[in-house]
């Protein structure tokens, strides 16, 4: 293994990854950072363990295992590489997912009060081409979405302008690892790590006490800002994607 690269690697990732570790030993909770650690299923240990990708790390036994997932996850890939790009959800999935609820999903107050977030939604055209954000949503919320992405159908629904398409890029990537090099897990992380923190800002918390200004998507000015930081991260997404998919393909065949 290269012992420079190796080191590198980690010390890219410390700066996420140990204020994490520190967090989980005090028992503290972070509603913004810590999403990347929880939600998703990569332990810290294996996002700082620097691995090349095929064929200089992994084995034909682990690629035969997961020639299936390496398949459908092409497939997934190229069905979103296909598809226009929409920027007009303006993160109101974060909104239904709170939508007339008696409890929010986070420990931390809505930023306009429960009617004022229920008004929001009421008043909004609701668009969630995501499953994994369309699941969440309040019984109340979901027969608003004008879309119906199911757990079986993602290839029909995902389009590169999803801020969740956008940060699964970071799923796919580590559940082929170490197959897919850590360089390009690193790369999916660093930018779910930015999509992560517009997701929340535009979300219906108060998070001033974490220092995250509100991005004020119920507002026109709030939903140009959405739309453009939306635009940077598809255009950042799609080279990252890119690679995915030439990964996959190499896997594949």
């Amino acid at each position: 293994m290269d012992e420079a690269r190796a080191a590198a690697h980690r010390a890219r990732l410390a700066p996420y990854v140990e204020p994490h570790l520190a967090r989980r030993r005090a028992g503290e909770k972070h509603p913004v950072h810590d999403f990347l650690f929880t939600y998703y299923s990569f332990s810290p240990a294996k996002l700082l363990d620097w691995q090349p990708g095929w064929p200089d790390s992994g084995s034909a036994e682990l690629l035969e295992r997961r020639r299936g997932l390496v398949a459908s996850t092409l497939d997934l890939l190229r069905a979103t590489v296909a598809r226009p790009a929409t920027f007009g959800c303006f993160g109101l999935h974060e909104w239904a997912m709170v939508y007339r609820a008696d409890e929010t999903r986070h420990p931390v107050p809505l930023r306009l009060g429960p009617d004022g977030t229920d008004a929001v939604v009421d008043s909004h055209r609701i668009a969630c081409s995501h499953f994994d954000a369309f699941r969440f949503f309040t019984p109340s919320a979901r027969p608003l979405n004008r879309l119906r992405p199911g757990r079986g159908d993602r290839p029909a629904y995902e389009q590169p302008g999803c801020l969740h398409a956008t940060m699964d890029l970071y799923k796919h990537a580590f559940r082929l690892w170490p197959l897919v090099g850590s360089d390009l897990v690193a790369d999916c992380f660093e930018l779910a790590w930015d999509v992560r923190t517009v997701d929340m800002r535009a979300a219906p918390y108060d998070l001033a006490a974490w220092d995250f200004p509100p991005i004020r998507i119920e507002t026109p000015e709030g939903k140009q800002e959405y739309a453009a930081l939306q635009r940077g991260f598809a255009e950042r997404a799609a080279p990252l994607r890119e690679r995915l998919i030439a990964d996959c393909g190499r896997l594949v065949a």
